[in-house]
């Protein structure tokens, strides 16, 4: 299959000028050019399937910088004959809207549609959004917006209800170095690099295409003679840092990646995320408050050390700073991917705040209140209390619970860990339980 950026013009397009970017001199002239995004632009895919059916509708194109957001739809506009016009959301406000719009309608009253392009279409505001619907529903414009945000958090439902989301994909190393070989192709020479410095190039790209390219310009910009190794290569060029972004979906997709590795009892995972979010420039502190809730949440009392160990881990980092308190951190991710788990903790929890929201303002018993007043005795608070001490096994078996409420089972211990022990004491209790009751009737 051709490349992302392939170098053949399509038919009547100017010759492109050398004095461009690579990128966009090696732009694809097709839509088959385009590569790593088959699952989309395939005779199957959402994308194929509507140019193949002769009908597109709006889009939005979600996926990470430099995988052919824009290069897709300017394409798309190219094979359903629609005029494309592009616009950014960080650059118009509703006067270009407004004249954007215009201009489609008198377009289109000669008889042309318009595919409008959006590029970072979630930085609009919800009335900005809003404005595209009319112009939508009535066939103005199709629609074609760009974001690297998950659409579910960033556009308004009712724009999405007018829209199919597309996800496209980060490019692999196999589809980056098919877009080097495209622009040895273009450039006319090979790049001056060993086979590993090549992977290097590769992989700091990051599965983005026009980053990819862009390095691959810079390098054959300079003078050098022979083949550069992985050192002179990192000596020469800085690594891009790893797409994260702490605020946006990136943060919670590799929190959740972390904690469910944890939860999976998988050390090597664990500690892998827990890196990614580090080099990402998470702040640590934030780590060790979530990693402390996993202990909480996922070990609960199978493993109660664990607790503690998030917190010293937490507290030696603040009395150590980076890099050395991070440290403790990641044993600490150790620990408690290997810990045992349970969330037995956490569901009774849940369900007992589930059964007070159910219960409302119901009163304890009466046994179980205190009567420090004559009136509060006349009452019958605290009449026929059994204090438990004084009981056999220091248990009465009192009920506890509201007058006229079925006692609910909100803890279920599991077989692991410390909790294999609280389970034979819970069933302990509960026999013990059912004994006195059985005695008091009797």
């Amino acid at each position: 299959m051709a490349d992302l950026f392939d170098t053949e013009p399509a038919s009547g397009e100017p010759a492109r000028s050398a004095a461009r970017p690579l990128a966009d001199r090696i732009r694809p002239a097709r839509l088959s050019d385009v590569v790593g995004q088959d699952k989309v632009l395939g005779p199957d895919g959402p994308l194929g399937a509507m140019l193949g059916a002769g009908s597109l509708s709006s889009l939005i194109l979600w996926g990470p910088p430099g995988v052919g957001k824009t290069t897709i739809a300017r394409l798309l506009a190219q094979q359903t004959d629609l005029a494309f016009v592009q616009i950014s959301a960080i650059f118009s406000g509703v006067p270009e809207l407004r004249k954007v719009f215009d201009a489609a309608r008198l377009r289109r009253q000669q008889g042309r549609g318009t595919l409008l392009f959006v590029d970072e279409i979630h930085r609009f505001n919800k009335a900005q959004q809003d404005s595209f619907l009319p112009h939508m529903e009535d066939g103005t414009i199709t629609l074609v917006g760009a974001t690297t945000e998950n659409p579910s958090f960033e556009l308004n439902a009712a724009l999405l209800s007018r829209a199919q989301v597309i996800v496209l994909e980060r490019l692999s190393l196999a589809d980056l170095e098919r877009l080097a070989q495209r622009a040895e192709q273009e450039l006319g020479r090979p790049l001056p690099l060993t086979a590993e410095a090549r992977d290097r190039l590769l992989e700091m790209a990051d599965g983005d295409g026009r980053a990819a390219l862009n390095l691959i310009e810079q390098i054959m910009a300079w003078k050098v003679t022979g083949k550069l190794d992985i050192d002179q290569l990192a000596q020469r060029l800085m690594r891009r840092a790893a797409k994260y972004d702490k605020s946006g979906d990136e943060h919670y997709n590799l929190i959740s990646a972390l904690h469910k590795s944890v939860r999976g009892s998988d050390p090597d995972a664990a500690l892998y995320w827990f890196a990614r979010m580090l080099e990402g420039g998470e702040d640590p502190r934030y780590l060790a408050r979530r990693i402390t809730r996993m202990a909480v949440e996922d070990i609960g009392l199978a493993d109660p050390a664990a607790q503690r160990h998030c917190l010293d881990a937490w507290a030696l980092y603040e009395r150590l700073g980076s890099p050395e308190g991070e440290l403790a951190l990641a044993q600490a991710v150790i620990y408690l991917a290997l810990a045992p788990k349970s969330n037995a903790g956490y569901v009774a929890y849940k369900g007992a705040r589930a059964l007070a929201r159910q219960s409302g303002s119901q009163m304890p018993p009466a046994h179980i209140l205190n009567a420090p007043t004559a009136l509060m005795k006349d009452q019958g608070y605290g009449a026929g209390y059994a204090y438990d001490h004084d009981a056999e096994d220091a248990f009465s078996g009192q009920n506890y619970f509201p007058d006229g409420m079925k006692r609910p089972v909100l803890y279920l211990p599991v077989e692991r860990g410390f909790e294999r022990d609280l389970k034979k004491r819970v069933e302990w209790f509960a026999g013990l339980r059912q004994k006195r009751r059985a005695e008091d009737k009797a």
